[in-house]
């Protein structure tokens, strides 16, 4: 019975440790050949952050690149280009109930239930990373994320370096 019971909680901590805040996608162009890839050089043209979160993406982004085999370098064979953006969010949450004030007749008469709706409004942010080869200049690979709770400094502090490793995750691609 203990060994039933060790798998089952077992497994409820893999479920809940598996799930992620963020929406995670990737898509590559399938003629390149990520074997030959060895170097990269960063570019942050697009990269509209304050200084802060800058640092911590692109840090985050140093890492994972480095982890996956990939030196940076003045001659490059990747170019990576990454991206960062936020919208608004508006959330609609409706509560109905059959319950509340009832008139004539009770439960089976007429009567009025109840219903309540909530808005919340926040900012959701999304991080994307192009990695283009450089001596074709087209994109091979990219990576978007999304669900970075941009409002809460300290939110984005534990968020950007994990969305930019769920990211990341997906590089090189397995071909199917």
């Amino acid at each position: 019975m203990k060994k039933y019971i060790f798998i089952l909680l077992a497994t409820a901590a893999l479920g809940l440790t598996s799930c992620s805040p963020f929406q995670v996608r990737s898509d590559y162009a399938e003629t390149a050949n990520f074997t030959t890839y060895k170097t990269y050089k960063i570019r942050i043209d697009d990269l509209k952050l304050n200084d802060i979160d800058k640092d911590r993406v692109l840090n985050e982004l140093s890492r994972q690149l480095q982890t996956k085999g990939l030196q940076s370098g003045e001659n490059p064979d990747l170019i990576v280009n990454v991206k960062a953006n936020h919208k608004k969010v508006t959330d609609i949450t409706n509560n109905s109930s059959p319950y509340g004030m009832w008139g004539w007749g009770g439960s089976f008469g007429w009567g009025v239930g109840m219903s309540r709706t909530w808005t919340s409004n926040y900012n959701e942010g999304a991080i994307i990373v192009d990695l283009i080869d450089s001596k074709t200049n087209k994109l091979v690979w990219q990576g978007i994320g999304s669900g970075i709770s941009v409002d809460s400094p300290k939110s984005k502090q534990r968020q950007i370096p994990e969305i930019m490793a769920e990211i990341m995750k997906n590089y090189p691609p397995q071909r199917k």
